[in-house]
């Protein structure tokens, strides 16, 4: 894979539809959307756990995505990121067209990762990437006795009966942290048939664990933090692309202090509205669940934050009312730096970080924690365009 495959990857892993040209062995392929070799998300999803923890091979892309809040013995305030991306590079069972035999050296898949530290307390904002194709055991996602595993070099993530294992070790920070449920999965929209365009097939699986006990250690250039806190993780797997005319999307998950929890995807369009399939859900203190539609819930943003980095400008502070839920908060970023600007093979350029809120919920006072990702600011994630024969091609 040339560092060129990397980039391309980096920038539309995240995008619902990994369905552009790959570059393999210096041949462009282009994989028709409506008949790609792929399993496609067409109704209800009939998730079961621990199963579906697990990969899910015969989809074109799928992520394991964490986050969460933490904090020292002292006070000091710190927020984590740990995403897998897992995309697969051909349909199941071919390469380049053609069938062949399992190898050792071939990879199937490859594994990407984003792990960042957000310093709440020093304002600083630490971040690294990594990826690897899927071989000679560089890097993996399977189930082995009923425990999830993802591991990409030195970074793994566990899903199993005692919790959720986190590990990263980056340059300038780590992070070993044991995550455990306080609520059961929750499934999006129609049981996890999340809807992510106008039509039936634009739409992926996905759930989340929305309340996660954290504890661990976090280093910061050497010096390590004990800590303790709430995570959020989210798993989400498709073959189909987004709706066309989207430039990206705002995503929120928030903690509140009365044990419940706030989920929103807001898709974006060029002038700034949101897309009709736009949606959310609310978990209530039991884990029981309910599906916002777009017209329930109203976002505004109320600052902007300009990136030194990339230029781009980001909303930084909101205000959201949810009529149904009689739940109105306000908020933003607890450091205006947590955008993800790298450059070279794994160029990508969104902004995810750690976020706070106050507000009420039918009338009593509510606060609440969580990270927001922005996508689509600094350049627009609309960059495929579909052919008369179903197939995506660059703009």
């Amino acid at each position: 894979m040339t560092h060129d495959d990397i980039r391309r990857l980096m920038r539309l892993i995240r995008f619902l539809g990994f369905m552009g040209i790959l570059v393999i062995a210096g041949a462009a392929v282009v994989w028709p959307a409506r008949a790609s070799g792929y399993a496609q998300v067409a109704g209800p999803c009939g998730l079961v756990f621990p199963r579906d923890h697990g990969p899910h091979d015969d989809y074109k892309v799928e992520w394991w995505y964490y986050t969460g809040n933490l904090k020292t013995g002292e006070g000091r305030r710190l927020g984590f990121q740990l995403t897998f991306f897992r995309s697969r590079l051909v349909p199941p069972g071919r390469e380049n067209g053609l069938r062949v035999p399992a190898s050792g050296w071939r990879a199937e898949n490859v594994i990407l990762g984003h792990a960042a530290i957000s310093d709440i307390s020093g304002k600083r904002f630490f971040h690294a990437t990594a990826a690897v194709r899927a071989a000679l055991g560089m890097a993996r996602a399977e189930i082995v006795s009923d425990r999830t595993m993802v591991t990409l070099k030195n970074w793994s993530m566990s899903i199993g009966s005692d919790g959720h294992r986190l590990f990263a070790d980056a340059p300038e920070f780590d992070m070993r942290l044991l995550l455990l449920p306080a609520k059961p999965p929750v499934l999006h929209g129609d049981d996890g048939y999340s809807r992510k365009g106008s039509t039936p097939e634009r739409a992926s699986c996905y759930y989340s664990m929305t309340r996660l006990l954290a504890e661990g250690t976090v280093s910061l250039k050497g010096t390590a933090f004990p800590v303790r806190g709430l995570a959020w993780m989210d798993h989400e797997f498709s073959t189909a692309p987004l709706a066309r005319g989207l430039v990206g999307w705002d995503w929120f998950s928030i903690q509140l202090s009365d044990g419940t929890e706030v989920m929103l995807y807001l898709l974006r369009s060029p002038d700034g509205s949101f897309h009709p399939a736009s949606s959310g859900t609310f978990v209530d203190r039991d884990g029981r669940n309910r599906h916002l539609h777009r017209d329930e819930i109203r976002v505004t943003p109320e600052a902007v934050w300009k990136s030194p980095h990339s230029g781009a400008r980001y909303p930084s502070k909101w205000r959201i009312d949810i009529e149904p839920l009689s739940l109105r908060l306000k908020g933003g970023a607890n450091i205006p730096d947590q955008e993800i600007a790298t450059a070279g093979a794994a160029d990508v350029i969104y902004w995810e970080g750690s976020t706070s809120f106050t507000g009420s919920r039918s009338g009593s006072p509510v606060s609440g924690e969580g990270y927001v990702e922005l996508t689509g600011y600094a350049e627009p994630l609309d960059v495929l365009s579909e052919d008369a024969k179903g197939n995506y091609l660059p703009r």
